[in-house]
């Protein structure tokens, strides 16, 4: 069955042949006809228009159907050539056939004969087109398996840079590089809260202009991150509304994704593509999934400060609790050694006799004095390890 937008081009120049074979047999079944007298403006038409088919009088003037053959070939046309030819050319249609005819209708023919040849031919083309189809289907389908393969290989690798890597400056470098890579984007940039001002600030880059890149550990207004910093919902625009904007000067598409720990914004993700295609739903998803390792990241970096901080601070204690407690065992040998001389005056007679119960009484003093003397100086002299 005739497809409505098969072109078929006749190259005749008897009036009743190109008749038959248009009018009477061709166009009646819907395909589109077109004729040409000679071969020249033959070459011409089939350059411009790509016809499906092409039925050619070997006996043309001029330029003959065999160098209509050759001119196809050099002009790279493929279409099927069928050739009108009488009874005696085979010699010559064999050689036609040589250099890529595909058929031939020995004239005089019936309007019924011409259909089956034609039909015949164009069954060739399209299954010659469907099978081009399906190879570029196939191969399209082969190129969107092998992109979604390598997003998900650079989603893999900024999952194994959160846990190896420690440095937060490379980390956002290749939290970026791996953006740009699922959004085919060209600029990107990552933007942080300050705990203090609030504001976000410029914290890394990729491919900024130099007057954007100075901007860095300040705040950058490119029109569009306060929304998304607001509202804490992703943002992706492209062609004329992005113009009114300030990223407009860096190109024609842009993505906005929050960086967020539960509801609360703490960062920006922010990729621009130089050119207007709009960034898609699935790109979108795994740009997300990038912030949320930026999270990650970044919560990982708060939670080690926290410990370290509180680590440092427990340090800290210990050492005042330790100074204290030098002060105070200080403190009592000192006054231990400051009641001792009293009691020693006393014992030696020196103010004057005492009985032997008043003797006995300052003894056992004297003895729990140089006991308390002898542990507050034997706990200054010891390790602190040995105090656990």
């Amino acid at each position: 069955m005739a497809s409505p937008n098969e072109r078929i081009l006749v190259v005749e120049n008897d009036p009743d042949i190109s008749d038959l074979i248009a009018r009477q047999a061709l166009k009646p079944l819907g395909y589109q006809v077109s004729i040409a007298t000679e071969a020249a403006s033959a070459i011409q038409e089939a350059i411009f228009s790509s016809p499906d088919l092409v039925i050619a009088n070997l006996n043309l003037p001029g330029l003959s159907a065999k160098d209509l053959l050759v001119a196809f070939s050099a002009q790279g046309i493929t279409a099927p050539l069928i050739l009108v030819a009488e009874k005696g050319q085979e010699a010559d249609v064999i050689q036609s056939f040589r250099l890529g005819a595909n058929d031939v209708l020995f004239w005089p023919a019936r309007d019924a004969e011409v259909v089956t040849v034609v039909e015949r031919a164009l069954r060739q083309t399209r299954e010659s087109r469907t099978r081009q189809q399906l190879d570029q289907k196939v191969k399209g389908m082969n190129e969107e398996l092998q992109r979604k393969v390598h997003q998900l290989t650079t989603i893999l690798g900024i999952a194994r840079a959160v846990v190896n890597i420690t440095s937060q400056r490379q980390l956002f470098d290749r939290i970026l590089e791996g953006a740009l890579q699922v959004a085919g984007a060209e600029i990107g940039w990552l933007m942080l809260r300050d705990d203090k001002t609030r504001q976000f600030l410029l914290t890394a880059d990729r491919n900024l202009p130099e007057g954007w890149a100075k901007k860095r550990n300040q705040p950058l207004d490119d029109g569009i991150s306060s929304l998304v910093g607001l509202s804490g919902e992703t943002l992706v625009m492209h062609g004329p509304p992005l113009q009114k904007f300030k990223v407009a000067a860096l190109g024609k598409s842009a993505a906005v994704i929050p960086i967020k720990v539960q509801a609360e914004v703490i960062g920006l993700l922010i990729v621009v593509r130089r050119f207007d295609t709009e960034i898609g739903r699935e790109e979108q998803a795994l740009l997300e999934a990038v912030a949320d390792f930026a999270s990650t990241s970044l919560v990982n970096a708060r939670l080690f400060r926290a410990l370290e901080q509180s680590a440092e601070a427990a340090r800290e204690s210990e050492k005042r609790q330790n100074t204290a407690l030098e002060g105070m065992r200080a403190a009592v040998a000192k006054e231990l050694q400051a009641a001792g001389y009293p009691l020693n005056l006393v014992l030696t007679e020196m103010p004057g006799s005492l009985n032997n119960e008043q003797k006995q009484a300052l003894l056992s003093v004297q003895d729990a004095i140089n006991r308390l003397a002898r542990t507050s100086e034997k706990s200054t002299t010891q390790p602190k390890n040995s105090e656990s």
